[in-house]
């Protein structure tokens, strides 16, 4: 048995991040990670995957991109290998190829059992992130077994598919490129559109990003929204990260040929229901677009920058053949599905009073109701970027600061401050 102050589960960005807060502070921790550092940007995406933020946008506590692209789009092993210098760069105690088996409460703390040992620790911060695990609707059981299925975090090439037509279940940012590279692998695609938020890559000669930042949209925290919870459930961005800065978006696929279809709903061997909303769903995601770049040339006009800045470009419309409502998956030659249907997220291991009825962890700030036991990294935990690589680390200072208050007296064991393989 092993007795530390703090136990971080998780090495991603939200673990990392806090961890060089509490080492700024000298505060005893461990991050215990399943993987490797940033395990999931290892061998849980996709060979093409960029981010979807510009690189001058990767920033951490104590550490950002410095690379000779601020405008690019990392690639993931580029991602990766971020994380791997950031660790190193504070010497992050972090215990790799650890897995937490489980989380109870007890007289002194919390008690941490692994797959290699057993920790007691004064405080537990949960840092798994918020893209745990593939969201699959109940109806992908019901899909005939000559159907290939497959989630994002699996698929890694257009030769991982058998030969025929795709399925694409999801029109956020992920949906929109791998249905864009697998229509350029020579397949025929479909796509079933839900909710979506659309945003242009570059509005009026700059990111859309930098826009968002000058703007303060990644400020805007939970209490300046009349529903937290309905905030957090809010449609993901349609923005993707390429080389050539070019927008890829519902017009770009239906402009190369992807046929779109609305949310499905339903699922009887090769009979796919789709919901009649699809027209809806494409105006209303072009309705808060149209919102939101009306905001940016407010403050462009505001601060006298209409001249600086190109003026507003032509957004395309997303041209919509005959709605189905059907989809007959043999007829259609689909012979795959790939379901980018979001995430969510298990807390089984989690034996704490925690949870509510949706099986979020409750909290505020990431302080959880049981006293030493916090959360990083969930989305909008009190800013709107908060789960973003940019925006999880004044998430991190907040509860590291509010861990070292609960920790006023020095623990007398020493911290491990090797990582460990």
């Amino acid at each position: 048995m092993h007795t530390i102050n703090t136990i971080v589960v998780g090495g991603g960005q939200a673990g990392l991040a806090l961890s060089r807060c509490l080492t700024d502070r000298d505060h005893d921790h461990l991050v215990l990670e399943r993987g490797r550092v940033a395990e999931r940007w290892h061998s849980e995406r996709w060979d093409s995957l960029r981010l979807l933020t510009p690189n001058w946008m990767t920033r951490l506590p104590g550490h950002a991109y410095a690379g000779t692209d601020p405008d690019g789009f990392m690639t993931a092993a580029e991602v990766a290998n971020f994380f791997g210098e950031y660790a190193t760069s504070f010497a992050a105690p972090v215990l790799e190829h650890t897995t937490v088996e489980r989380v109870v409460r007890q007289a002194d703390g919390f008690a941490v059992t692994t797959d290699r040992g057993r920790f007691v620790a004064r405080n537990v911060v949960v840092a798994t992130g918020w893209c745990d695990r593939a969201a699959i609707p109940a109806a992908a059981r019901y899909v005939p077994a000559r159907v290939h299925q497959v989630v994002p975090s699996s698929y890694r090439t257009p030769d991982d598919l058998p030969s025929g037509g795709v399925l694409v279940v999801g029109a956020s940012a992920t949906g929109v490129q791998l249905a864009h590279e697998l229509h350029l692998s020579g397949r025929d695609v479909t796509v079933a559109v839900g909710s979506h938020f659309r945003l242009p890559r570059r509005y009026r000669g700059l990111d859309t990003f930098w826009w968002l930042d000058q703007i303060g949209a990644f400020d805007r925290t939970v209490d300046d929204v009349a529903d937290a919870r309905a905030a957090r459930r809010e449609p993901s961005l349609q923005v993707v990260g390429r080389p050539d800065n070019q927008t890829l978006d519902l017009a770009t696929l239906t402009g190369i040929g992807v046929q779109l279809v609305g949310r499905v709903v339903g699922v009887d061997g090769e009979r796919v229901s789709c919901d009649g909303g699809l027209a809806a769903s494409i105006a209303s995601a072009d309705q808060r677009m149209r919102r939101l770049l009306g905001r940016i040339d407010a403050a462009i006009e505001r601060r006298g920058l209409t001249d600086e800045v190109l003026a507003p470009e032509p957004i395309a419309g997303v041209e919509l053949g005959d709605p189905l409502s059907s989809l007959h998956l043999g007829q259609a030659g689909i012979a795959s599905i790939v379901w980018a249907t979001g995430h969510t997220r298990r807390y089984d291991w989690l034996e704490l009073p925690v949870l509510d009825d949706r099986g979020e962890i409750r909290q505020r700030r990431g302080v959880t109701p049981v006293p030493g036991a916090y959360v990083l990294g969930q989305r909008f935990q009190h800013h709107r970027n908060s789960n973003f690589i940019d925006g999880v680390g004044r998430d991190a200072q907040y509860v590291a600061d509010h861990i070292c208050a609960r920790s006023a007296l020095p623990h007398p064991h020493p911290s491990v401050r090797t990582r460990q393989n």
